[in-house]
């Protein structure tokens, strides 16, 4: 992964008036998240001692400090064990304690940070498949997803309108949807129901996207419920498998 890209990606947002800005995780839980899912990828082993603290962090160009909080949440997380005076050991344990613990798309050698830009928020009744919730208003949330940079993507998700109190625009949201219902919204996806085929990219793929758009390509269909066990999310993605690939695992 590359800091310096995603930092230069993130700043040339920021300062372009007409780019899309989105809340971004802080770095030491962008760091965790991306060693989280490398070791559920199995490109860190379990078991596997990680390299001294400083030449780790200068390998990702970032602070002594923001590592140790990244790696403080790996093993407030169980997957890393600190042992004194010998330095710190991959723990590869079954897991959704992660922001990304739900999210099944990685890159084909494994793992990868996702991102994402949004295309376009519209509150609005449902479409065919989207036939949850007590009244029949969602927000529609269209984003393209990357992983370490590599467009991988793109998704169509339905929110159950009833949990956002205000209007939801793109710059409130997070990289991480899941992680913005838990903090913003007052409830956090629980249980998920993945149904995986083939079908033809949308209309809407954006430009950067249009090899997906050649003949049908990889599509998941989701349905996400919360601890109360209340469906409140419906999402189709559309992925590239020359890129990405989806992973789900069971011990």
């Amino acid at each position: 992964m590359s800091i310096e890209k995603r930092k230069a990606r993130r700043d040339k947002a920021s300062a372009d008036p007409g780019a899309t800005v989105r809340g971004r995780l802080p770095l030491h839980l962008e760091i965790s998240e991306m060693l989280a899912r490398e070791i559920k990828a199995g490109v860190l082993l379990d078991g596997e001692k990680l390299e001294p603290e400083r030449a780790m962090a200068e390998s990702l160009g970032i602070s002594v400090g923001t590592l140790r909080k990244a790696l403080a949440e790996l093993h407030n997380q169980g997957l890393l064990e600190r042992v004194h005076g010998s330095g710190n050991y991959v723990r590869n344990i079954e897991t959704t304690n992660t922001i990304y613990g739900f999210f099944r798309l990685e890159l084909l050698s494994g793992g990868g940070l996702p991102s994402a830009t949004v295309e376009s928020i519209k509150k609005m009744s449902g479409d065919q498949g989207v036939d949850f919730g007590a009244q029949d208003e969602y927000y529609r949330i269209r984003r393209q997803r990357f992983l370490n940079e590599t467009a991988s993507a793109v998704e169509e998700i339905w929110l159950d309108a009833a949990y956002v109190k205000d209007k939801l625009t793109a710059n409130e949201l997070s990289d991480s949807l899941y992680q913005y219902y838990k903090e913003s919204l007052g409830f956090w996806i629980a249980r998920v129901e993945d149904s995986i085929g083939l079908q033809k990219p949308p209309a809407w793929i954006p430009e950067n996207f249009q090899t997906l758009a050649e003949a049908d390509c990889c599509f998941v269909e989701r349905r996400s419920w919360d601890q109360l066990n209340r469906q409140v999310e419906y999402s189709r993605t559309w992925f590239d498998p020359s890129t990405t690939r989806y992973v789900a695992r069971w011990k």
